[in-house]
């Protein structure tokens, strides 16, 4: 009887497996097939192609499906995905940082503007959450909040393009120009004869 019990335990753990490594085979055939639906744009047919595995508790799956719908044009699907594999893994930052393209394009900024700055509370010095929010503030003309987000970004890359160059405008507008100058000069020295450095250059007296 013993000897039964064991058998069947030892066969319930088999058959398990077995099921598990078929439903893994299988999703990785459906995340293969859908890259190449996505890469020769057939972006609705990779989506049904990820949703005959899917799976609500499978973060991967989420992910794939917020990606796979928002370049379908489909930004309220992509956002419900996007942030389902955010609850299944909450210090995910690529899932934050994915559902923040569905939400610029429905035109959500408070949602994008706060989801940015759960990414900082986890990476305080992450530069493309820094630099973006810098350039959301930037674009509200709110230079004292822009320029905390961008002196992070010059701070960690000093010799960054995009960066130095936001920086050298926002330190313009607060009226720092010494400040504007030493940081649009830098901005020649990575982009020589740079037509908004040399545009700055040319209105400090």
């Amino acid at each position: 009887m013993e000897f039964l019990r064991k058998f069947s335990v030892i066969l319930l753990i088999s058959i398990s497996s077995f099921l598990s490594a078929q439903t893994t085979n299988s999703v990785a055939k459906a995340f293969e097939e859908s890259y190449n639906l996505e890469k020769e744009g057939e972006y609705k047919q990779a989506i049904e192609k990820i949703k005959t595995v899917y799976s609500a508790d499978n973060y991967e799956i989420n992910l794939r499906l917020g990606w796979l719908n928002y370049y379908a044009g489909f930004f309220t699907e992509s956002t419900t995905y996007y942030q389902k594999a955010i609850s299944l893994m909450p210090y995910s930052i690529e899932a934050k940082f994915g559902l923040i393209n569905p939400l610029a394009a429905l035109g959500n900024w408070n949602i994008v503007i706060k989801t940015y700055e759960k990414i900082l509370q986890l990476d305080p010095m992450n530069s493309t959450a820094n630099y973006r929010l810098g350039s959301i503030y930037y674009g509200k003309k709110e230079y004292n909040t822009a320029y905390k987000y961008y002196e992070k970004v010059v701070n960690s890359y000093p010799f960054d393009y995009n960066g130095t160059l936001m920086f050298a405008w926002t330190n313009y507008f607060l009226g720092k120009t010494r400040e504007a100058r030493i940081l649009f000069n830098k901005v020649l020295l990575i982009s020589p004869d740079d037509e908004s450095a040399t545009e700055g250059l040319g209105l400090i007296k």
